[in-house]
């Protein structure tokens, strides 16, 4: 069964596998990162892990037992108890609701982990998947998203209120997905 695990150092080779498998797939549902993000990658990761480290994101991988990177899940832009949820899921392993289930396990992390009361996530227009992961995981289609929320795709923004998911310490720890 995957498991839902925060972003470590050692995370580092298999999460460039994951991004270099899957670019092109990427590019077509979400978006491109762009060459810089290969050529920089060492550094980029660092400054992440950095982000994370201050408290200004939070990021979780979905791995395999052999460690092998599924999915990557982000609560990004931390403030006043809110976050932005981004996530992007291996070409392989779409259509088994791993990335359903690994969103759901992140909103009660985000509430009882990090202590965050409201998420938001946007979802391009074309993304039906997408989409369709966010309503199935509680969120509402609050508004438009510009093309610059989305990699230069029109889109709308999802909002979650994590209020009904219990207060911190009524959920256990265990991250298992699947």
């Amino acid at each position: 069964m995957p498991e839902l695990e925060q972003l470590r150092a050692d995370h580092a080779p298999a999460v460039l596998a994951f991004e270099t498998a899957n670019r092109a797939y990427f590019a077509a549902t979400v978006f491109d990162r762009g060459d810089a993000f290969f050529a920089e990658y060492p550094d980029r990761y660092r400054a992440l892990l950095a982000e994370q480290e201050a408290g200004d994101c939070a990021c979780y991988l979905l791995v395999t037992v052999d460690g092998s990177v599924l999915g990557r899940f982000n609560l990004i832009d931390i403030a006043d108890r809110t976050a932005k949820l981004g996530y992007r899921v291996a070409e392989h392993a779409t259509g088994r609701g791993l990335a359903t289930a690994a969103v759901e396990r992140l909103c009660r992390l985000a509430r009882t982990r990090h202590g965050l009361r409201t998420l938001l996530a946007a979802a391009a227009t074309r993304n039906v998947a997408s989409r369709r992961v966010l309503v199935k995981a509680g969120f509402a289609e609050v508004g438009p998203a510009g093309p610059a929320d989305l990699g230069g795709k029109p889109g709308s923004w999802y909002r979650r209120d994590l209020g009904e998911l219990g207060e911190p310490g009524e959920l256990g720890d265990g991250a298992g997905v699947g």
